[in-house]
């Protein structure tokens, strides 16, 4: 079998879950009768959704993670199926995961759609991450480009895989 891109990047994320002490369990998520490639279930009810970027895009050199439509309909219908839910972004050119909570995730998007004044199909959240701080998470202002929409979440960087068990 080919070994894809997300193999590899989204098992830096899965070691890691399953190298913590409360680890029991891991299980491919069934989205519609097809298996996900992107949703696992951890222990017995807990959600990851895996992204990943390879490196910071200049200027502002944040990692972009892109959420599609289907993206998003994945994850609406896995939190129906989680008690915990949450999003893992593998930043790999600095080998960090930023792990940010499903709500945090619906927040950011309620906060682009207030100021698009309508709802996207397609959503990016970008990921600074400078050295020995925390990660920043942000949004784009709609048609501006390099301009924030907010102040930015901070995630410490210890966040994963700590927070899924908690």
């Amino acid at each position: 079998m080919e070994i894809k891109d997300d193999h590899l990047y989204h098992g830096a994320a899965l070691t890691q879950i399953a190298e913590h002490p409360q680890f029991t369990a891991i299980n491919a998520i069934r989205i519609g009768g097809t298996v996900s490639r992107s949703a696992f279930r951890i222990n017995d009810s807990i959600g990851v959704f895996l992204k990943y970027a390879n490196k910071p895009k200049p200027p502002a050199h944040d990692y972009s993670f892109t959420f599609s439509k289907a993206n998003k309909d994945e994850l609406t219908k896995l939190a129906t199926q989680s008690d915990k839910l949450f999003i893992a972004m593998v930043c790999i050119k600095d080998r960090h995961i930023c792990c940010i909570k499903y709500t945090e995730f619906q927040m950011w998007l309620q906060k682009r759609q207030r100021a698009l004044g309508h709802a996207e199909d397609s959503s990016t959240i970008l990921i600074g991450l400078s050295k020995g701080k925390e990660f920043r998470l942000n949004m784009n202002q709609p048609e501006r480009r390099k301009v924030y929409l907010d102040k930015p979440l901070l995630v410490p960087r210890i966040r994963f895989p700590n927070a899924l068990f908690e």
